[in-house]
């Protein structure tokens, strides 16, 4: 059982990886921001997303005029595959990258595709910037622990979309955020929020006011950096309503951080429970529900049962 468990919930110190992470970081934000130049706006930047694909991190269908085209990181292969609905294809390997050289690799190989790109070359939401195609110090790539991360963010998918399948309101897809590098999905009240103050680092407020229009209940994962420093589960509330942060919630080593102003829970104690894919579903119910209860939605009308495969939802 302990060989399964860790196939599918592996080890993933954030030391060992550090600097491979901050590169995908960033070459994630290089491929986001061209899905980003060809989307229509959608609610919430959900229009700019990445998605968990059975092998790594898609962009799925980009508009270009009447056809489309999809980036995806194939984390199993270790490539940056392009590919058009006319059938054409192009691709790169990801190992001995910088920021720069994947930039240009990319800009180049959607040329040859007909596709031209304009990007702002500016990462977002992170400290001392610097243009993609100016950041050759950005060029780890350790194939076994993208492997890893891959293997986790295909994990919590899973779980994300089963507890998503319990609530009737406006919900989020489950996507993956690049310019805070994190997979989450998010719940609605349906009623408006006060408008959020901004301030986010490298990070429009007008794009921080629109994304916080509406009362949230939102978790993800999250590998780690700063304030935590370790892989982690995340749920937060906006607005933050009375008594929220004071809830007793699951499993016992979950717990509110004072300074990110959420609950966590440490992958670890996910990846080594007994059952790990409860122990984050009970996570997710237990915070979703201190948010809903301390800001008084109408669970009633928003909630139903868990959904089954194959199964009609009974009405």
């Amino acid at each position: 059982m302990s060989d399964t468990r860790d196939a599918i919930w592996p080890d993933l110190p954030t030391a060992a990886w550090r600097d491979t992470c901050a590169t995908l970081h960033l070459w994630t934000q290089i491929v986001g921001k061209i899905r980003l130049s060809r989307s229509p706006w959608l609610n919430h930047s959900w229009h700019v997303t990445l998605y968990v694909s059975p092998r790594g991190l898609t962009t799925s269908p980009i508009p270009d005029g009447t056809r489309n085209f999809e980036i995806e990181f194939d984390f199993i292969d270790h490539i940056l595959r392009m590919s058009t609905s006319d059938g054409t294809r192009r691709q790169f390997p990801l190992a001995g990258q910088s920021v720069a050289s994947l930039y240009t690799l990319t800009v180049a190989a959607l040329a040859e595709l007909g596709i031209e790109v304009t990007i702002d070359e500016m990462p977002n939401e992170l400290p001392a910037p610097v243009r993609f195609s100016h950041d050759n110090a950005h060029a780890s790539y350790d194939r076994d622990a993208v492997r890893r991360f891959s293997q986790i963010l295909r994990s919590a998918d899973r779980v994300f979309k089963q507890f998503r399948t319990a609530f009737l309101g406006k919900a989020s897809p489950v996507h993956f955020f690049w310019g805070s590098f994190d997979l989450a999905v998010t719940r609605f009240s349906g009623r408006r929020a006060p408008r959020h103050p901004g301030g986010v680092p490298h990070l429009s407020d007008a794009v921080a006011c629109e994304a916080y229009s509406h009362e949230v209940s939102s978790a993800g994962f999250w590998p780690g950096s700063g304030a935590i420093d370790y892989p982690a589960f995340y749920s937060y509330a906006y607005p933050e309503p009375p008594g929220f942060r004071t809830t007793k919630v699951k499993p016992d080593e979950a717990f509110f951080h004072e300074t990110m102003g959420e609950f966590i829970l440490p992958y670890d104690a996910v990846r080594t429970a007994a059952d790990p894919d409860q122990a984050l579903l009970e996570f997710l119910q237990s915070t979703y529900e201190a948010a809903a209860d301390a800001a008084k939605w109408d669970r009633e009308a928003l909630e139903c049962a868990p959904g089954r495969a194959g199964v009609v939802r009974e009405i």
